[in-house]
C-alpha cells in the first residue's frame, strides 16, 4: 500500500490552520460513552491522591464500577486505599514475569478495597529510567490485558501534573481520557502546575483533541480565595472545596478512608462524586504569568521588581579589566 503524499500535507496543513482559529468550536457536552475516563492532575504533595482514594471509594459506595490507576511512581493513590499496603506494580510485574518466562494476569496486578478496583503502574527508581516511558509501557501493557473490553463506570487515573514529559500527557494529547480534574490550594506553585494543565489541553483542543477540564478540586482550602479566582479566570467551575483541618491531615497520614458514608466527611466526597459524574468538559483559557501573579497579593509574589540587565563587567567580578575599544568611530561629515 502506497502512501498519498499530497494527501497528508492537506491533512497536516489542515490541523496547522486548526491550531491557528481561535474561535474552534469544540464539544461542550457530557461524554457520551459509557465509561468516563477521568485524568487527575496536581502537583506534587497538593493532595490529589488523597483526594482521589477517598473519591474512588465514595463512587464505590453510590453504587459506581470504579477502576482506579495510579499513573505516580511514588503509588500513593493505591497505598492510602489499601491502608497503607503497596501493592505490586504493573512496571515491576511485568519485569519479574518477563525474566521468568510468564504472563502477567489480572490477579497479578489488579486488587480490591470497598468495590474499588485499583492497580498501579509504578515507575523506576531514580537515576534508573525515565518514569514517562514507564507510564507509556504500562498502558501498552494494560491493553494487551484487556484495558478495552473491561466493563467500568469510570476508570480515574491519578497523575503529577508537575512532570511535563510526554508519558504524563498521554490522557490529554492521545484523548486517553474524556475530561480532566484539578487539585490546587491557593498558593502560586499549585496553581502554576493547573495552569500548565490547562495550557495543554487548550494546545491540544486547537488541534482537534476533545480532552476538556471538568473542574478544580480545592484542596487544603484557608478561605484565601485565590483558586477560586483562578477557576473563575480559566473558565472552569470548583468541584469541592475540601477545608484546611488537623482531622483530615491526621487521618490521611494514617492511611485512613474519609470518602465513605460512615464518616463526618462523607458527605463532601459524595458531592464530590456527583459533580464529577455530570461535569462537562470544558475548553479552559490559560493565563500568561503575569495573569497568574496578579491573583495573589503582591507583597507575596515579588510585585514591583524590575528587571536589571547585567554586564560584561559585572560578569568578570574582581578580575574585571577595562580594555578600550579598538572600534573605530568617525566623525560625522
Amino acid at each position: 500500500m502506497s502512501l498519498d503524499v499530497p494527501n497528508l500535507r492537506d491533512y497536516d496543513a489542515k490541523l496547522r490552520e486548526e491550531a491557528n482559529e481561535p474561535t474552534l468550536e469544540v464539544p461542550q457536552g457530557e461524554p457520551t460513552k459509557k465509561t468516563q475516563i477521568i485524568a487527575i492532575y496536581g502537583k506534587g504533595g497538593i493532595g490529589k491522591s488523597f483526594t482521589l482514594a477517598n473519591l474512588s471509594h465514595m463512587m464505590a459506595e453510590q453504587g459506581k464500577r470504579v477502576l482506579l490507576i495510579g499513573c505516580d511512581p511514588k503509588s500513593d493513590t493505591t497505598s492510602l486505599l489499601f491502608g497503607g499496603k503497596a501493592c505490586p506494580t504493573i512496571i515491576e510485574t511485568s519485569t519479574q514475569k518477563k525474566l521468568a518466562g510468564e504472563e502477567v494476569k489480572i490477579g497479578d496486578v489488579c486488587f480490591k478495597r470497598g468495590g474499588v478496583f485499583a492497580m498501579e503502574l509504578g515507575g523506576p527508581e531514580v537515576g534508573r529510567g525515565c518514569g514517562g516511558r514507564g507510564i507509556i509501557h504500562g498502558f501498552e501493557l494494560l491493553e494487551k490485558l484487556g484495558f478495552h473490553d473491561w466493563d467500568f463506570d469510570y476508570v480515574l487515573l491519578d497523575f503529577l501534573g508537575d512532570v511535563v514529559c510526554g508519558g504524563f500527557g498521554l490522557p490529554i494529547a492521545r484523548d486517553m481520557a474524556q475530561k480532566v480534574i484539578l487539585v490546587a490550594s491557593n498558593d502560586l506553585q499549585s496553581l502554576y502546575v493547573a495552569n500548565n494543565v490547562c495550557s495543554a489541553v487548550e494546545y491540544f483542543r486547537k488541534l482537534g483533541g476533545n480532552v476538556g477540564v471538568a473542574g478544580l478540586v480545592i484542596n487544603k482550602d484557608d478561605g484565601s480565595g485565590e483558586a477560586q479566582a483562578f477557576a473563575e479566570a480559566v473558565g472552569i467551575p470548583i468541584l469541592a472545596a475540601i477545608p484546611q483541618n488537623d482531622d483530615l491531615r491526621k487521618k490521611s497520614a494514617n492511611y485512613q478512608i474519609v470518602g465513605t458514608a460512615e464518616s463526618e466527611w462523607g458527605s463532601l466526597f459524595a458531592a464530590l462524586g456527583d459533580h464529577v459524574a455530570v461535569a462537562p468538559p470544558m475548553k479552559p483559557v490559560a493565563l500568561n504569568q503575569d495573569q497568574l501573579l496578579q491573583l495573589f497579593d503582591g507583597s507575596e509574589t515579588g510585585a514591583g521588581i524590575t528587571l536589571e540587565p547585567a554586564t560584561d563587567m559585572d560578569m568578570r567580578g574582581k578580575n574585571a579589566v577595562h580594555k578600550p575599544s579598538l572600534e573605530v568611530i568617525y566623525d560625522e561629515a
